[in-house]
């Protein structure tokens, strides 16, 4: 019976020691964020979503060649001659490039970071945006043209009328350059021979 008694006050012990936890975390201020209503606070250095001033880029390809994954798309068109495309964000003239296609698929990027070093002007880097989940994959291509599709479609066949013109000028210059033989010396033995 005595047995039975010392049981009894064990497990009432145990309860009031377990108790005692959970009374000193009722009374203390919760840490938990309310995440709709209140946005975590990031850390300067998180790697969450790519973002690209397409202003600042000067269509290196650097960022395309560093990505082990292929996740980066770049399409360039060299911009017309005499053509202003205004200023960068730190008020440089723009070079002369238009990006019809800079695309960034989240879906396959593995968050390396391999494209944010080697490029030059710093333009592509890594925003604490977080809220990005989709229910199809293709929601996160990220597109950073600054091109429309139909002005990408003229300036395509622009570029390629000037480089048919281009290559007509390099082939005349080659046919004008075989056709002008160097003046032979002539031989005096044939003409004295007749």
């Amino acid at each position: 019976m005595r047995a039975y008694f010392i049981d009894i006050f064990s497990g009432v012990g145990s309860v009031l020691v377990g108790m005692r936890v959970t009374f000193s975390h009722l009374f203390t201020r919760s840490v938990t964020e309310q995440y709709p209503r209140e946005k975590i606070e990031m850390f300067d250095r998180s790697r969450n979503r790519l973002h690209v001033d397409i202003e600042d880029c000067i269509g290196c390809y650097l960022c395309d060649k560093a990505c082990p994954v292929d996740c980066i798309h770049i399409d360039t068109i060299k911009a017309r001659p005499g053509e202003d495309l205004g200023l960068t964000e730190k008020y440089e003239k723009k070079k002369t490039f238009v990006f019809p296609k800079f695309d960034i698929d989240m879906a396959e990027c593995c968050y390396c970071g391999l494209c944010v070093f080697p490029c030059p002007t710093e333009c592509i880097y890594w925003i604490s945006d977080y809220e990005f989940a989709e229910y199809d994959r293709s929601n996160l291509n990220y597109h950073f043209g600054n091109v429309t599709p139909e002005d990408a479609r003229v300036r395509y066949e622009e570029a390629e009328k000037l480089k048919i013109q281009k290559d007509k000028e390099i082939a005349a210059k080659k046919a004008a350059a075989g056709t002008e033989i160097p003046s032979q010396p002539k031989d005096d033995s044939t003409e004295s021979a007749e």
